[in-house]
């Protein structure tokens, strides 16, 4: 049933405005007359997804967000307790359910991706998804955009994938990080990278080498070292032990290393920053709970949601609408841990 927006008004019992301004959160309804308009909404099936006259769009009344599984990566079994995920439904949710509408989460397994993608007939006839795409490489952001229609990807980036994606600048965050470093009078300079190959890691790397790079500085193979991204648990890493000289500072691919660094090198009497320094990456709530609070790069997640829907919406009521891929710069935190 095609319903209008006067077909709602009539069987609320309200004006056409009053719908209007409940679709698109403005004051002017009570709450009461705002419930009872996204009730009729909700038991009609209506989705206000199509073009005002004056060239604004309506609100999405629901989206997919889809979690794509993989046990090597990121998004483990463990997914929903990483802060960056967390932080998302919670936006997500606030924002599309602040005028009525609906987020559904379908999880995807990354080894069977064509499989599900296949079999899922709900998500192949949603009409807007979000995908968080932290894992994904690039055949998979192919297959997932040639299926289903009116899709972000979020967190992740191929430039020469024809398709929408939102990702923070991964490579100015380093960059920024650094030259913060640098700054600092830091010269004996330590890399800790993930051990599982991740694109947004890839363009911290880049970032990081190329302020450094500038300085005419270089790490040297021996003060690189890797850990498992998602981990704060673990044994110390073995140059502490090992080695009688190290870096003088150390920045990490994501805070969830660095955090793990600290609680480490605390355990072993080995002070930060005085001994050495440690800088992280993601501004995660932890980063405050450590002594020392932790030194990092911000990432604006209710940016990202922000943006994610803003273009879905306009992706979803254009015909004509061309992929957009958009970077969203990111902050220094100072903190005690630098």
């Amino acid at each position: 049933m095609n319903l209008k927006m006067s077909d709602i008004a009539k069987i609320a019992g309200v004006s056409k405005a009053a719908v209007s301004f409940a679709l698109n959160g403005k004051p002017g309804v009570s709450e009461k007359t705002r419930k009872k308009i996204f009730k009729v909404i909700k038991d009609q099936g209506y989705e206000p997804l199509r073009k005002h006259k004056k060239g604004g769009v309506r609100k999405l009344a629901s989206i997919s967000l889809i979690i794509i599984r993989d046990r090597a990566g990121m998004m483990n079994r463990s997914y929903a307790s990483l802060p960056f995920f967390d932080t998302l439904i919670s936006n997500l949710t606030q924002n599309i359910g602040g005028f009525g509408g609906q987020v559904q989460i379908v999880q995807l397994d990354i080894n069977h991706l064509q499989d599900n993608l296949n079999e899922n007939t709900a998500l192949l006839q949603s009409k807007a998804s979000i995908v968080l795409a932290t894992d994904l490489n690039k055949k998979q952001v192919k297959l997932i955009n040639q299926k289903l229609k009116n899709v972000i990807f979020i967190d992740t980036y191929f430039k020469d994938v024809n398709a929408d994606f939102i990702s923070i600048d991964n490579f100015q965050g380093a960059y920024l990080a650094g030259k913060y470093i640098l700054a600092k009078g830091y010269r004996k300079i330590g890399y800790v990278a993930s051990n599982h190959s991740i694109p947004n890691f890839a363009q911290r790397r880049a970032g990081f080498t190329q302020a450094l790079k500038e300085k005419n500085i270089e790490i040297p193979p021996e003060f690189i070292f890797s850990l498992n991204p998602t981990e704060l648990r673990g044994a110390l890493p073995q140059f502490i032990h090992l080695s009688k000289v190290f870096p003088e500072v150390l920045f990490c691919e994501n805070d969830y290393m660095a955090l793990r660094l600290v609680k480490e090198f605390t355990k072993e009497k080995i002070r930060v920053p005085q001994d050495i320094a440690i800088m992280g990456f993601d501004d995660i709530f932890e980063d405050t709970m450590v002594t020392p609070e932790l030194t990092t790069i911000h990432v604006p997640i209710t940016q990202i949601v922000s943006q994610a829907i803003n273009q879905l919406q306009n992706k979803a009521a254009d015909h004509n609408w061309l992929p957009q891929k958009c970077f969203i710069s990111t902050k220094l935190v100072k903190r005690e841990s630098l």
